[in-house]
């Protein structure tokens, strides 16, 4: 079907629907049925047959099944069924660790993607984009993906980017109107929203017309599917580690199978006591452990409301030195409330909070109604220069659209002005608001044919295109007194930290041209509106937080600098001597000036999003890692320039959202906060089980290679060293990473981003608890062996009692930076129920007689645990006391 040669009445007969109720929700089930989801074939997952067999393809876990395999060859039946166990057990734990991985990302693709503003049943709700179907009728905005291929019916200025189809990047003008043209390529198709284009300016309505592999973007899908998984910079730091560990366990375990077979010990038993040795010294679960801990620190990530779509994000978060955020929405509440309203020379002021309905105006103490000269004018300009609605929810009001929008309407409300007082007027014109701009304007045509145009914007940008003034005479020349008033009543106004919004006319006769480049000046002033957005109570806490923790908080605003200075001392971010710089300033600086004041800088007003790059690139310069905030897409560049870009969930657009590697849900500042203090954790719980998991194994290597050495029987048997490397590796090293944040975690200043995972000290504690626990495992080996020769079995049972027991007490020590006394050994549930859990499986396989033979163990008296105990503990309180 070649919609773009239809006119919008035929295209809503054929989809059977009207572009002002949208489709019913019999009609929405019948397409989706139809039709199915708006998505892209996406590439296909890897079946978890193949995932589950993956486990086994490390080349140790083969030679360790072929030496099995040998070992049943030659009787040692139980053994090989033991081992071939064991390895099953560990294949499965790899499964089921990469499954929750790969369920955690694809939540987060789910929770990232992009929504879609649609009309069903007459309203306007968010819905996610998968969720569109052929007929519905969609608004979109600047900033905003198109979500499938509609066909446009209403076009204010709207002009999209579709370099994603056609390769050129030039911007596209569109309108709303039939082409009769019947060989059209689909980039000369100006009434036609491609899926996944940009709108880059303007907004418009559509009516979807294709979805998923039906659309022009379905036909190019097979080169946006074969994406690769990407890795964080720490996982391939830890691969890069892991290889050198290979290397060096497979030479120490080359070494202890060497002179195991010197010393007289069959070949056979060596060889496979070595390549059990080196499954076990050989940390090949740390990747997984990597991912797990990651994605179960994204899970609780977004449970504080912060969406994470890169999980190279989360290790950076812990190096961030600077937060430069957005005033509105992010420090405030984003519930804009009119407060005073300058009108005739005169200040009105307004009760009432938030986005109730309920308020007066006040001339000084006396309350006044909609016959104040002028007021319920103003007030009607203000609703109809106007792009957000109001609707009620539980009984209670919000606002769909702009906040200051909201503001204007809630204001109108409160003098009894209702929607339906604007619906005698058309709006036959608009030009929207953009951060350039600074304005938003529209040409208005009542019954009568009179037409209007309504301006309004930033009090610095209208005022001089303000020729007249409306006063209680009517309308007046604006000289410079009045203009002076003006500015003052400005200024006292942002004094208050109230922002300002000046609204001005201009009556145009019906011949007269509409071309935006002339339409915006001659203006008459109307009044100001003062409005206030209160700040969110927890952000001071938040701010105060992150000064704690080294991290400094910029407040970036397109608000009047006594706006934003105002809140900014209210919220406790500007010191005494802080600087406030206002757009007006950058302009004139290079990167290297601002530089030079970028330290004693916390608040940016009357700033663009192009400054925000400027700020960006100058605390970069000065070696801060910088996050930065943004909704618009204008602020899309500022936010891939810095090290952590952070979009909006609610007022961002779905190109800001791409381009961040954080979504704050609610758009508050202190989710950031929590955000970084969560990516703190996730680093620290990295650390500890990267040390307990590598000590652990040293000391499993060093107490072979110094039986070895001693020229002494095996202290451990292939299958006992295995059990160690699946149940006190395995269980309690992923309930590290569930660990909760230390104490001081938020008091500590950044972490350096060129910091190595053996910093702060880490490889010596690897070693030094490495060396110890092999020590007092071969202590209760040699003592074991020395009193009774003749039965090796007891000995090994001590040793490997022993072993176990000693790793799973450092677990607790690996919970602290410094000493294990530091934290309540009870903080972390799910480490103790691992940890109870080993010593019971530990239990089982030397008590049950059944398992007994199998892991060549034999009972043990209390006095041997006594013994036991003593000895594990030594590695962990020795330097809990040292320290």
């Amino acid at each position: 079907m070649k919609w773009y040669q239809l006119d919008v009445e035929k295209v809503e007969q054929k989809l059977h629907v009207l572009s002002t109720k949208g489709l019913s929700l019999k009609q929405i089930d019948e397409r989706r049925k139809q039709y199915g989801s708006n998505q892209l074939e996406s590439q296909k997952h890897t079946p978890k047959w193949l995932i589950f067999l993956k486990q086994f393809q490390d080349f140790m876990v083969l030679v360790l099944l072929a030496a099995t395999l040998i070992a049943g060859l030659l009787g040692e039946y139980i053994d090989a069924i033991a081992i071939m166990v064991i390895v099953l057990v560990n294949g499965f734990i790899g499964y089921f660790q990469e499954q929750k991985a790969e369920k955690s990302l694809d939540k987060l693709k789910e929770l990232s993607a992009p929504m879609a503003n649609v009309l069903r049943d007459g309203k306007w709700e968010k819905v996610p984009s998968k969720e569109v179907v052929v007929g519905d009728v969609v608004r979109i905005n600047s900033g905003d993906r198109i979500p499938a291929d509609i066909r446009i019916t209403k076009s204010n200025s709207m002009e999209t980017e579709e370099s994603a189809l056609t390769g050129e990047s030039l911007p596209v003008a569109k309108h709303a109107s039939a082409i009769q043209n019947p060989e059209l390529e689909a980039q000369d198709q100006a009434n036609m929203g491609f899926m996944g284009t940009l709108v880059t300016r303007g907004s418009g309505i559509g009516i979807v017309v294709g979805t998923g592999m039906n659309t022009v973007m379905g036909q190019i899908a097979s080169l946006m599917a074969n994406t690769k998984k990407q890795t964080t910079p720490l996982e391939r730091r830890l691969a890069e580690l892991g290889k050198i560990l290979i290397v060096v366990a497979l030479l120490l375990t080359a070494l202890v199978v060497v002179l195991g077979v010197m010393q007289g010990n069959p070949t056979y038993q060596m060889f496979l006591a070595g390549v059990s040795l080196a499954v076990a010294a050989i940390p090949e679960g740390l990747p997984a452990i990597v991912t797990v801990a990651l994605s179960l620190g994204v899970q609780r990530m977004i449970k504080k409301k912060a969406i994470v779509r890169k999980l190279s994000a989360v290790e950076t978060l812990g190096t961030a030195s600077v937060i430069c955020s957005d005033k509105t929405g992010t420090m405030t509440e984003n519930q804009m409330t009119v407060k005073e309203v300058f009108l005739n020379g005169k200040h009105l002021y307004v009760s009432g909070d938030g986005y109730d309905i309920r308020g007066d105006y006040f001339l000084n103490k006396t309350k006044v109604n909609r016959d104040f000269p002028h007021l319920e004018n103003m007030l009607l300009y203000g609703m109809l220069c106007n792009n957000a609605s109001l609707f009620v929810k539980l009984g209670k009001y919000y606002v769909d659209g702009d906040p200051t929008d909201g503001a204007l309407l809630v204001a109108a409300r409160k003098i009894g002005l209702k929607a339906i007082d604007s619906e005698n007027y058309k709006i036959i014109k608009e030009i929207p608001f953009d951060s350039d701009r600074k304005r938003m304007s529209v040409v208005i045509e009542d019954e009568n044919g009179m037409r209007l145009l309504i301006t309004k914007g930033a009090p610095d940008v209208l005022l001089p295109r303000m020729a007249y003034q409306i006063n209680g005479n009517g309308r007046a020349l604006l000289r410079k007194e009045e203009k002076n008033k003006i500015e003052r009543s400005i200024d006292s106004m942002a004094n208050n930290a109230l922002r300002t919004i000046a609204i001005g006319i201009r009556p145009l006769s019906s011949n007269e041209s509409i071309d935006a480049a002339f339409l915006e000046n001659e203006l008459t002033f109307v009044g100001l509106y003062g409005m206030i957005d209160p700040p969110r109570k927890e952000v001071k806490s938040a701010i105060e937080e992150c000064r704690q923790a080294g991290i400094k908080t910029v407040m970036i605003t397109g608000d009047h600098v006594n706006t934003a200075r105002a809140i900014a001392r209210d919220l406790n971010l500007l010191p005494d001597r802080g600087l406030v710089l206002e757009g007006h300033q950058l302009n004139k600086m290079s990167v290297e000036e601002l530089e030079d004041v970028i330290e004693d800088t916390y608040v940016f007003a009357r700033v663009t999003p192009e400054h925000k790059l400027k700020i960006v690139k100058a605390f970069q310069e000065k070696g801060h890692i910088v996050a930065m905030t943004g909704d618009g897409v204008n602020d899309a560049p500022a936010i891939k320039a810095s090290d952590i870009g952070i979009s909006m969930g609610i007022s961002g657009t779905d190109v800001t959202k791409e381009a961040s590697s954080l979504v704050l849900m609610d758009d508050n500042f202190a989710t950031i906060k929590s955000a970084i203090q969560e990516g703190r954790n996730i680093y620290e719980n990295i650390r500890k089980f990267v040390r307990y998991l590598l000590a652990s194994n040293v000391g499993e290597i060093l107490v072979m290679l110094f039986a070895m050495l001693l020229a002494m029987p095996l202290p451990l048997v292939p299958v006992q060293i295995l059990w160690v490397n699946l149940v006190t590796d395995g269980l309690p090293a992923m309930a590290l990473g569930l660990d909760k944040a230390e104490d001081n975690v938020m008091k500590r200043p950044p972490r350096n981003p060129r910091e190595g995972v053996f910093a702060r000290g880490l490889g010596y504690k690897i070693i030094s608890r490495g060396i110890l626990i092999g020590l007092v495992t071969l202590i209760a080996f040699m003592l074991t062996y020395q009193n009774n020769p003749e039965n090796l079995v007891y000995a090994q049972t001590m040793a490997f009692s022993t072993l176990v027991m000693a790793q799973l007490i450092h677990v607790f020590d690996c919970r602290a930076e410094n000493s294990i006394f530091d934290r309540n050994p009870f903080g972390n549930l799910y480490l103790v129920l691992a940890v109870l859990s080993s010593i019971l499986l530990l239990l089982i396989v030397i008590y049950w007689p059944p398992l007994q033979p199998i892991f060549h163990t034999t009972d043990l008296a209390l006095r041997d645990w006594l013994f036991i105990g003593a000895l594990s503990a030594i590695p962990t309180v020795l330097f809990g006391f040292k320290k």
